[in-house]
């Protein structure tokens, strides 16, 4: 067990802060939301069926949505563009493993590697072509929840109602996409641009302490 927790204990770390952060979210979410609907004049829903609500639904894959764009993009970004100065980005010059062409005679090469042909294309791009159907199921889901929450107050002014096609018109929704996805492109900036110039003991994010300033690479 000693052996389990330490060969993943990053990933066991993360998945513990996303719980508890959820956790939190709902608990809060749940009063936001049963406060609107009394201002509205309508039932306040129990926990349970919060947990099925278009509120926590769009709030969370709102989100998720621009998280997935963030990975998407970054990967696909430092494929061929360079930083200068920044671990986080390839070197300047010169070809670096993942550039390298697949060896199918490798013995422990994984099973689309050895088959080739299409099963080789889907494999070499697999990071990226997930990060993008994540991106587009937590699209939908947010626009899913967002019409939900929407429909109830359309309803409530007696305006009305729209599909997730219809909400997808609206600048409600694209106001909330972008506002989540300009945050991204910026972390992405502070992460390339602060790690040129600024260090972290021990972090695989960081150069090492005594690297020069204008170094690419870890």
């Amino acid at each position: 067990m000693r052996k389990f927790l330490y060969e993943n204990g990053l990933l066991l770390a993360t998945f513990v802060l996303i719980a508890s952060s959820l956790v939190g979210q709902v608990l809060t979410g749940w009063h936001d939301n049963n406060d609107d609907l009394q201002q509205m004049g309508l039932a306040t829903l129990s926990l349970g069926q919060y947990l099925g609500s278009g509120h926590l639904l769009e709030a969370t894959f709102e989100n998720w949505e621009s998280e997935f764009l963030q990975m998407g993009v970054y990967v696909v970004l430092t494929i061929g563009l360079r930083q200068k100065g920044s671990p986080e980005s390839k070197k300047l010059t010169g070809e670096e493993d993942v550039d390298q062409q697949p060896d199918p005679a490798k013995p422990d090469a994984p099973w689309p590697v050895r088959r080739g042909g299409w099963w080789l294309r889907l494999y070499q791009h697999s990071l990226s072509i997930v990060f993008l159907l994540l991106f587009l199921g937590a699209m939908y889901l947010h626009a899913r929840g967002g019409t939900i929450v929407y429909n109830i107050e359309q309803a409530h002014e007696g305006k009305p109602l729209v599909d997730v096609w219809g909400y997808l018109h609206t600048s409600r929704f694209w106001f909330e996409s972008f506002q989540n996805w300009q945050s991204e492109f910026v972390s992405i900036f502070s992460l390339v641009s602060l790690s040129i110039f600024l260090r972290q003991q021990s972090s695989p994010q960081s150069k090492p302490v005594d690297a020069a300033t204008s170094e690419t690479g870890k």
